[in-house]
Order: structure tokens, then C-alpha cells, then sequence
């Protein structure tokens, strides 16, 4: 049978361990056990890091014996005193200082786990899943849940002082058009019907705003069918937040001091406010893409006006087609980036979208150039001095669909940095992209669609385009982004009815489909709601 606990008490976990010369107890689970005959060595793993136990010739005779039964993630609680050690570990934080132990019990026995609890140990994920619990005994996965737990009552304290309410809307609800499909849950009250799980908490806490409740706050659970990648999580939990009596800069003047209270609590760095702001046209023009990495330069540069006259017809009808001729440059490359690899690079952008890729690679004297024959004299020194290309670099240049053009240099950007090892790493880049269009022209259907949710308020002077000009609507909703990373998202709300059923008209919505799907909402704004975002 194992051993009891009774009689004896943790007094520190494993990584706080101090004190020299004072009498401490731990307990964990066995990381490694070293047997030198006469001298034993364990360490001991709690979720706070790992001390190591030690048993010589002082050590009872009862408990050295215990000692040598011990095996990798068996369970144990240990008594003795904290000393310093001889060999100092630097690798970790109690590298210092070791238990000599008085008293050992086991607590549990272990069978030999299905692969090396350790940080670096290579398991298949299948097999990581099937044994879940053994594979969140690793450091680096307990690390990140207590980051987590960190993080989430820091936003409860920063939000709380602020004059948020935290409020927990329903998780069955009515079924609602968001972005992914619903997962469905059956009633038993009433057959043939179902509940749906809430993809996030949009409408309710909209309804709070008209509620009166002014600033709500939920850590809240939401689930979507869709498939998965390494972003996409068919249940996540999202910190869920709307204001009432505010604009866009208020919200985000919250939000950025939530960045700078999470940088400070979680990661002890200043960071400076307020952060970077980008439009979404001027994002995509830059970096080519509404989540841009900043953490390097590498931005898109447009060539239409220097060669929409070129020789080359690859060129001059992009231009000519209402399209453009853009380039990215890839500094100090040359020597990376050989023919095979540009060749590479080529098949690549093929794969997503685009027609081919010209370049210009600059290693001897003059650069070679893929369309070089077809320029007339000066536009390529034009073209490169346009894109800052030197000796030792390598130029990238897309011609199309200004759309396919600007996602296939900016999808490139990303994966030469990556191939070039030119993204900083350890290094925070936060910024906001706003005024995202409000629809977007669907080539299939020639029609304009909403890249929003219904109830997105847009900008105040684009409101006369609705009817006439939607390519001239821009939205009152924005984007957090971290190193390519989209954060969070949001926006201002329309609370106006009128300007809502125009919305609805514009979307093509019909009466009909605006009642079954939003009738209760639209119902709710006809008794007043404050400007909320």
C-alpha cells in the first residue's frame, strides 16, 4: 500500500525552496532518480520547477532503502533540511540549494509513462492526446495555463477598476447568422427542436448596453463548427467586453490600457502607449495583409506608375487591366536566395492565386533580372531605386488583380522572413488596423457583401454612400493585432432604427429573414439604446 500523508505538511513548493538550514517539506512527482550507490540524487517536479533531494550516509537506514524503490513519476512527499549544494544546476532556478531528506513517504506508485515527461521529449500528438493529463504534467504546458490563469484575473482587476460589470449571458440560446455554424443542441421540452451553442455573446451583450448595464465584461466560452487550424478552436474562451456612451477612441484608449496592464502583470514590460494605428487600405498596401508582422520591415512598394508604359505586357496590361505591379525586396539575400530557391518561390505563389513572379537578384556587378530584355533604358533603375534594391539583394515583384497581387506579396513577405531568419525574436509589436471597408464585390455573385456583422455602425461621413457607392463605406470596426497575430476585433454598433433597416435593405435581407433572425434585437432598439461599441 502507499504511504499517508498524515502528520506531515507542504511548507513550499518545489521552485520556492529557501531558507538554508531550515526544515522544509515537499512533494511532487519524480522527474529523475540518480543512484550512486551510497549516494542517492531525485528530483522532484512540482508545477513551480523542479529541487533536488538528496539521501547519503547520514540518512536513516528505512528511508535510504524507500529511497532506492523510487521510480520516475512515482508520487512523494519529502521532510529534511535545504542546504547548498556542491554542483550548482544554472539550467534551474533551485540549482543552488538541495534537500537532505530526513523523511520520505510514497504517496503513489507510477507505471512507466508512455513517453518521457520532459520538454523536448518528440511524442506524436495522438499519442500526447490520448494521455493528456500525463502530458500536461510538462513544464512548458503548465507554464502556459498558469499564464492563462494570470492573464484572466488580471483582465477581471483591470476591467473591475475600470467600472465593468462582469455578467454571463446564455450559453443555449436561438440560433443566429454569425461567422461559422452553430452546434446544435436538441430539446428535450420540445422535440424536433434544437438550441444552439452561442459563437460569442454578441447579441446578448448588446442587449445589455440597452439594459443600462453601461460596461459589461465576460470571460466567455463560446464554440463554432469549423474546421480546425492552428487558430481556430471548435470551443475557446474569449475576453468579451462592450461600453456605452463611447466612440472608437475610447474603446481602443481601454484597450490599449488592458496591452500595456497585461505586458506590465504577466510579462514585466513597459509598453508604450498609444499604440500604432494603421487603416486597413494603407495595412494591405504596406504589408499586404489586415494582420501585418511588424517586427520587420520588408514592406510592398508600388511600381504601376513606372511601368504602366513598359515594354514588358506582363506589366503594362496589369496596369492597363485595372490591376498593379508591386515588389517587395529581400535585403542582403542574394546569397540565400539562389535561382532553385527563387524557383521555389515562384511555385509557391503559383499555388496561391498568383500568375507567376518576377525578380530581380543582385550578386555580381549588374543584377540579373527575369524581364530585364524588356525594359527600355533607365526603368529598371527606376524600377529598383523605387524599391530601395542594392547589391547583395534580391527584388520580388507580383503583377495582377490589385487583390492578388497585394495577398500573394504579402503571404511571400511572411514566409521570406521566416526563410531568412529576419523576424526579431522575443519582441512585441502591437497595433490597431481600423476603418476595414465595409463590404466587399463578390466577382460570382456581382454583388456587394458584408464583411460585418449586421449591426456594424459605419464611419460617420460614409453614410451617404450606402445606396450609390458602397466601395466608398467604411467601417467603424477595428482589429488588436500582435506580431501577425489577430487578437481581438470589434466595433461600433448602429442603435439607430431607421439606419438599421437600411443596413438590413442593403445586405438584401428581406422582411421576413430580418424578423426570424434578428426580430427580437431589432425589436429591442426601438426603445432606445446608447452609442455602444
Amino acid at each position: 500500500m502507499a504511504d499517508l500523508m498524515t502528520g506531515l505538511h507542504r511548507t513550499h513548493y518545489c521552485g520556492e525552496v529557501e531558507g538554508i538550514g531550515n526544515e522544509v517539506t515537499v512533494g511532487g512527482f519524480v522527474q529523475r532518480i540518480r543512484d550512486k550507490g551510497s549516494l542517492i540524487f531525485i528530483d522532484l517536479r512540482d508545477r513551480t520547477g523542479i529541487v533536488q533531494l538528496v539521501f547519503d550516509d547520514t540518512t536513516a537506514k528505512d528511508v535510504f532503502n524507500k529511497a532506492k524503490t523510487v521510480k520516475s513519476e512515482f508520487v512523494l512527499i519529502a521532510k529534511g533540511i535545504l542546504r547548498n549544494r556542491e554542483s550548482v544546476n544554472n539550467d534551474i532556478k533551485t540549482g543552488k540549494v538541495e534537500i537532505l531528506v530526513k523523511e520520505l513517504r510514497i504517496l503513489a506508485k507510477a507505471q512507466v509513462p508512455p513517453f518521457e515527461i520532459t520538454d523536448n521529449s518528440n511524442v506524436n500528438e495522438e499519442l500526447r492526446l490520448k494521455y493528456r493529463y500525463l502530458d500536461l504534467r510538462r513544464g512548458s504546458l503548465q507554464k502556459n495555463l498558469i499564464i492563462r490563469s494570470k492573464i484572466a484575473k488580471t483582465a477581471r482587476d483591470y476591467f473591475y477598476e475600470n467600472g465593468f460589470i462582469e455578467l454571463e449571458t446564455p450559453m443555449m440560446i436561438k440560433s443566429t447568422p454569425e461567422g461559422a455554424r452553430d452546434y446544435l443542441v436538441p430539446s428535450r421540452i420540445n422535440p424536433g427542436r434544437f438550441y444552439a451553442l452561442p459563437q460569442s455573446p454578441q447579441i446578448y451583450k448588446q442587449l445589455l448596453m440597452i439594459s443600462g448595464f453601461d460596461r459589461y465584461i465576460q470571460l466567455a466560452r463560446c464554440f463554432r463548427d469549423e474546421d480546425l487550424r492552428a487558430d481556430r478552436q471548435p470551443e475557446f474562451t474569449q475576453i468579451d467586453m462592450e461600453m456605452s456612451f463611447v466612440d472608437v477612441d475610447d474603446i481602443l484608449e481601454i484597450g490599449e490600457g488592458f496591452v500595456k496592464r497585461i505586458m506590465k502583470d504577466i510579462m514585466d514590460i513597459d509598453y508604450p502607449t498609444p499604440l500604432l494605428r494603421l487603416k486597413y487600405n494603407d495595412a494591405m498596401d504596406l504589408y499586404g495583409s489586415d494582420k501585418p508582422d511588424i517586427r520587420f520591415d520588408m514592406t510592398i512598394k508600388d511600381l504601376s506608375d513606372i511601368v504602366k508604359d513598359s515594354g514588358f505586357s506582363v506589366f503594362s496590361n496589369a496596369v492597363g487591366n485595372g490591376g498593379s505591379v508591386r515588389g517587395i525586396v529581400a535585403k542582403n539575400a542574394a546569397s540565400v536566395l539562389t535561382r532553385k530557391e527563387i524557383d521555389k518561390e515562384t511555385e509557391f505563389v503559383k499555388g496561391i492565386g498568383a500568375k507567376g513572379l518576377a525578380y530581380i537578384r543582385w550578386v555580381e556587378d549588374a543584377p540579373n533580372c527575369s524581364f530585364g530584355k524588356f525594359m527600355a533604358e533607365g526603368e529598371l533603375e527606376g524600377i529598383m531605386e523605387k524599391l530601395g534594391c542594392e547589391k547583395g539583394d534580391v527584388a520580388f515583384i507580383v503583377a495582377d488583380k490589385n487583390k492578388v497581387v497585394l495577398s500573394t506579396l504579402g503571404a511571400l513577405r511572411l514566409k521570406l522572413a521566416k526563410r531568412l531568419d529576419i523576424i526579431p525574436k522575443n519582441e512585441f509589436k502591437f497595433l490597431w488596423i481600423t476603418d476595414f471597408p465595409f463590404f466587399e464585390y463578390n466577382e460570382e455573385t456581382e454583388h456587394w457583401d458584408a464583411m460585418h456583422h449586421p449591426f456594424t455602425m459605419p464611419n460617420d461621413d460614409c453614410l451617404q454612400y450606402l445606396d450609390t457607392a458602397p466601395e466608398k463605406v467604411f467601417a467603424k470596426a477595428y482589429d488588436l493585432v500582435l506580431n501577425g497575430v489577430e487578437l481581438c476585433s470589434g466595433s461600433m454598433r448602429i442603435t439607430d432604427y431607421e439606419l438599421q433597416q437600411k443596413m438590413f435593405e442593403a445586405l438584401g435581407l428581406s422582411a421576413e429573414e430580418i424578423k426570424a433572425k434578428f426580430g427580437f434585437l431589432v425589436d429591442a432598439y426601438k426603445y432606445g439604446a446608447p452609442p455602444h461599441g
